[in-house]
């Protein structure tokens, strides 16, 4: 008995992990119904995650968006499907959010920065990762809706508030992998937001710049009363507040003045030289049986846009068969030796704040090529210490590396897609 009870509770748990999911024949699109098929268990593995993850308020993956809560439990949760938006494929999520946030003390920008906060990034942790190296998908499109609780005539209501969230694949990579706000700010301008089909914007330091807020709507608090993010639940209940922000204040002193730009001159950068000669040489003397440093160009700190990077010279011997244009010959020059350095030459430089980041120019060569009047590309990868130290700590893709810093092909920058410059080679 207990055996068959066992058995029934998994095919339970099997059948709600297969609700999430819209199935291939309710698409009509042959190639979205194939790309559903394809996927299909990576699908169902992403809505056993949703499902089972915590949320803050009850969350309730629904084909329907503004169904109240009881009318949700029992209606129809598949939702997880791929989708077409602007031309683009995209894996659509839709679903119900039972908070409801106070109108009096959100504005319309902190409720979409609430929802998304709360519901679309961890769901974009747990969807990219399975998809971020998939070509056939472009992007991640989120229909989300929560409540939003006022008065009319002093009479409270709650009513229900929609957002749309767009991302397109690198940026939803780039968001997620990157640790610099400058660089996740960058990521969410390529995506689109809309609330109530109004189009909106997600500000990560919590303020809308004064040159835009005119443009997306925003309205200034009426006197007296602060802009906190309370939320109740959608039952009604006040929950505490979540990132509530100070009453604003009478008076404060001017913010203090940025940092000075770093000091590029060539003083400095010999002075950098001399401080790091001894740890360079023995750098060199370690791993040159792995980086093939170039013999007549020790690493030598340079000044590149503005900062000041050690750049180290590498020859890269590529394989015989790896023809093609130099964006292929690049990124494998990337996978196959560049990126099996970063970590190696990272452990010589616990102290990021001597200079800003690390360069490698790379002598690409073709194994079995006489190197006399053989022609080579020469590529320099100049990466920031943020991205590196991601990239290190396995928080970040060598794609989303290659995203944050420069690429340089024969001294043209270069914007490198590792896996349409690879031509599709799985790496």
């Amino acid at each position: 008995m207990r055996r068959i009870s066992s058995v029934l509770l998994l095919l339970v748990a099997c059948a709600t992990v297969r609700a999430q999911v819209l199935s291939p024949v309710e698409i009509k699109d042959p190639d979205l119904r194939a790309l559903q098929e394809r996927y299909l268990d990576d699908l169902q593995q992403l809505g056993a995650s949703i499902t089972s993850a915590h949320w803050q308020y009850p969350f309730y993956l629904s084909r329907k968006l503004d169904l109240d809560e009881q009318h949700q439990k029992g209606a129809d949760q598949r939702s997880i499907r791929f989708d077409r938006y602007n031309g683009k494929t995209v894996l659509e999520i839709t679903g119900n959010y039972y908070a409801a946030y106070s109108s009096e003390k959100m504005t319309p920008e902190q409720r979409t920065k609430q929802t998304f906060d709360s519901v679309v990034v961890p769901i974009l942790k747990l969807a990219v990762p399975p998809f971020q190296g998939n070509s056939s998908v472009q992007g991640y499109a989120f229909e989300i809706s929560h409540h939003v609780l006022g008065k009319v005539m002093g009479v409270s209501v709650e009513q229900p508030e929609n957002l749309v969230v767009v991302l397109p694949q690198k940026a939803a990579i780039r968001f997620l992998g990157a640790r610099d706000d400058n660089v996740r700010q960058g990521a969410l301008l390529q995506g689109e937001f809309y609330l109530n089909a109004r189009p909106m914007m997600i500000w990560l330091e919590g303020q809308v710049p004064q040159n835009m807020a005119k443009s997306s709507g925003q309205e200034d608090a009426p006197a007296g009363e602060s802009a906190s993010t309370e939320i109740v639940s959608g039952g009604g209940q006040t929950a505490q507040p979540v990132a509530a922000t100070p009453p604003p204040q009478p008076a404060k002193p001017a913010d203090p003045p940025p940092p000075p730009p770093r000091d590029t001159s060539p003083q400095a950068l010999a002075s950098l030289q001399a401080a790091n000669k001894e740890l360079l040489s023995g750098m060199v003397k370690e791993l040159d049986s792995q980086a093939h440093f170039v013999s007549y160009a020790a690493p030598s700190f340079v000044a590149f846009r503005k900062q000041t990077y050690l750049e180290l010279s590498i020859n890269t011997t590529l394989g015989q068969a790896a023809g093609g244009s130099r964006y292929k010959l690049a990124a494998l020059a990337f996978d196959d030796h560049v990126a099996h350095l970063i970590r190696p030459v990272l452990g010589y430089f616990k102290d990021d704040t001597q200079f800003d980041g690390i360069g490698f120019s790379a002598n690409l060569h073709l194994a079995g090529k006489a190197s006399a009047g053989a022609s080579s590309e020469a590529v320099e990868f100049f990466f920031p210490f943020t991205a590196l130290r991601c990239y290190e700590h396995y928080d970040c893709t060598g794609q989303q590396l290659l995203d944050a810093g420069t690429v340089l092909v024969n001294g043209e920058r270069v914007g490198l897609d590792l896996q349409n410059a690879e031509g599709g080679s799985a790496r």
